[in-house]
């Protein structure tokens, strides 16, 4: 009688210890959970690059003038309670990224961490992601965005009609197109902008804001985050922070004296809302910012 009590005992042992490790086993990708959304606004920082041995004379400067010629190159995912905004999407697309973990170049491009596993890592794909929205059409910025072509797209009419112009990709310097990074794009739901600002879920925390010049409709991101405060993505408007002190703009910018006007307009914007400007690409700055999984609200 005792051993035939000991054998259920012990089959039920066994089964509650599967279950144990069962769930303590790491989830196959497909099972993975998904993100929900948030109870109010949250900013993810992905690592999408950084950028070496540029040239400061191109953005106006003198050897010397910059601390750092370095830059990083950040992507954003904005979760709101209403839905998602990507915000820019790396200088290296994920198909081309090395996934042994070494470091993927394409020039002065250098990316060891492709887009697609960090937005994984948080519970999103981009079928999650409800806005797509770049600051602007320089290739790095645009790098994974037709990975994001099945997302509501929010653009300038005048940025949009210079990444499709006849012959775009055949231009060339710095400043150009590049069509094939975000080609998907012309036939994703678009919401159309002309010249204007846009609050993308209606409460005035998530606000895209005009500030052309870098190209004809580059645009900055206003965010209104319950804890940090105020934030203003600047894309493109600066690379480097000397540029606000020494008032230097890059050569190769569409319309340079939009461009000065673009950034005194947001400096005063940034003064008045008591916002942080982050420059995007501020090597020193980007380097103590927190990365995904975890996130400013």
């Amino acid at each position: 009688m005792l051993g035939a009590m000991r054998t259920p005992t012990i089959r039920l042992a066994f089964v509650s210890a599967a279950l144990v490790a069962l769930a303590a086993a790491p989830l196959a990708p497909a099972q993975q959970r998904r993100a929900q959304p948030p109870k109010s606004l949250r900013l993810y920082v992905l690592d999408c690059g950084k950028i070496t041995g540029v040239s400061a004379t191109a953005f106006g400067f003198k050897d010397g003038d910059l601390a750092t010629t370095d830059m990083v190159t950040p992507c954003f995912l904005i979760a709101h309670p209403r839905g998602t905004l990507m915000w820019d999407t790396g200088e290296i697309s994920d198909s081309a990224v090395k996934t042994d973990g070494s470091p993927t170049k394409q020039g002065a491009f250098t990316v060891t961490r492709p887009q697609l596993p960090q937005l994984a890592a948080i519970g999103y794909t981009p079928a999650d992601i409800t806005y797509l929205a770049l600051s602007h059409y320089h290739g790095d910025h645009v790098a994974n965005a037709n990975l994001f072509a099945g997302s509501t797209w929010i653009v300038q009419q005048v940025e949009r009609d210079a990444m499709f112009a006849p012959k775009a990709g055949d231009q060339k310097g710095p400043g150009a197109p590049t069509p094939a990074l975000y080609s998907a794009l012309e036939k994703s739901k678009t919401l159309v902008l002309h010249n204007e600002d846009h609050d993308v879920f209606g409460d005035g925390t998530v606000v895209i804001k005009f500030t052309p010049g870098h190209t004809p409709g580059h645009q900055s991101l206003f965010l209104k985050l319950a804890k940090t405060g105020p934030v203003l993505l600047s894309g493109d408007l600066y690379h480097y922070p000397e540029e606000m002190t020494l008032k230097r703009v890059p050569s190769f910018d569409f319309d340079k004296d939009q461009t000065a006007k673009s950034r005194a307009a947001m400096e005063a914007f940034v003064k008045k809302a008591g916002a942080q400007l982050w420059i995007q690409h501020d090597a020193v700055a980007g380097a103590q910012r927190k990365l995904a999984p975890a996130y400013y609200e």
